[in-house]
Order: C-alpha cells, then structure tokens, then sequence
C-alpha cells in the first residue's frame, strides 16, 4: 500500500504557485521555525543556520512549480534545508571517520535508564559538543527520523559509517553527559 501525504497547506502552495507574495510569507510563517531547528541541529551555527533557512525559502519559493505533491510541502522543504545544510558542512571541510573496514556495529550502548531522567536542555547542550559527523549522523537518525540508507544516501557515506558514527556518537554523547552530572542520582 503506498504512503498517502494530505497536505494542509495545499491552497497555499497552489497560491505561491500563482506568484503570491502572501501565501509565501503565510508558509515563510508557518515552517521557519522548525526548519530553523533543523538546519541548527546539522550546522551547530546560528548564523549559518539563518542563512541556510534563507537560501531554503529562496529556493523553494524559486522552484516551487517544480513541486510534484508527492509529499507534503514541508517535507519537501525539510529535504531542501537538510541538502542545503549538509552542503554547508562540507565547505567546512567536514570529513566522517571511515569505517568500512568494521563489519558489524554493536548496539550495546542503551539509553533507557536516562529517558525520564535527562534534562532536555543538557541533552541539546550536550549534542552541539559533538563533532560534526557524529552530531549530523545522530540528528539525522534520532531527531528526524531517517534510516542508516537514507543518512548514506544524503551524506555520500556507506550505511556501515552512518551506523559506525551514530554508534559513537550514542557513546560520546554519554560520555559528555556523565561528565557533567545530568542524572538525577
């Protein structure tokens, strides 16, 4: 059975598709805040999240008649932030670490006792620590819901470093938290 998408801003869409200005600025309104989130997860940086929103609103809004409603327009954007903001890291020059050469990944690092346990405010503070692939692959994975093939595809890694560096990131992540005490003891 295929993924049926409603999209509750269709009229909208249909409106910038037309040329309004308003419409635009209505789903300007409407998704910049989370896409602002998003693109702060990858980059780590607020200015370069803002102008990666930007550059996503220019974008869409640009090819908007591009837009198929195969999905809805905010997943359509969201992959239009994400790409951007993925592209913006690599100007950085960040590199992941290899690990094709690990065969397999064990997934012994749980977080289960921390659920109700960890501030969510420590949790962010401690995942911008992170080293870019490690925050990029977790973020992807955890916080926007895509799998090890998708984050491979998106990131031009092989599915065994995505997994390899969500892995470490998991235990980084721990590691920066048992430094700084965040459990309730």
């Amino acid at each position: 059975m295929e993924t049926v998408y409603i999209d509750k801003n269709l009229e909208l869409v249909k409106a910038c598709m037309q040329g309004s200005r308003a419409a635009q600025f209505e789903l300007y309104k409407l998704y910049a805040k989370a896409m602002y989130n998003v693109s702060l997860r990858i980059l780590n940086y607020e200015e370069e999240a803002e102008d990666v929103l930007q550059e996503s609103f220019l974008d869409a809004f640009t090819r908007i008649v591009d837009f198929r409603q195969e999905t809805t327009f905010g997943l359509w954007l969201k992959q239009i932030v994400i790409n951007k903001s993925i592209n913006y890291l690599r100007k950085r020059k960040m590199e992941f670490v290899s690990t094709d050469e690990i065969t397999e990944v064990p997934d012994d690092v749980s977080f289960d006792h921390y659920d109700n346990q960890l501030k969510a405010d420590e949790v962010r503070q401690a995942i911008t620590q992170l080293p870019d692939g490690y925050r990029v692959v977790l973020s992807l994975y955890l916080l926007e819901g895509y799998d090890h093939e998708e984050i491979s595809h998106i990131l031009k890694i092989s599915e065994n470093t995505s997994r390899t560096q969500y892995m470490r990131a998991k235990k980084k992540l721990k590691s920066i938290l048992d430094l700084k005490g965040v459990r309730d003891e």
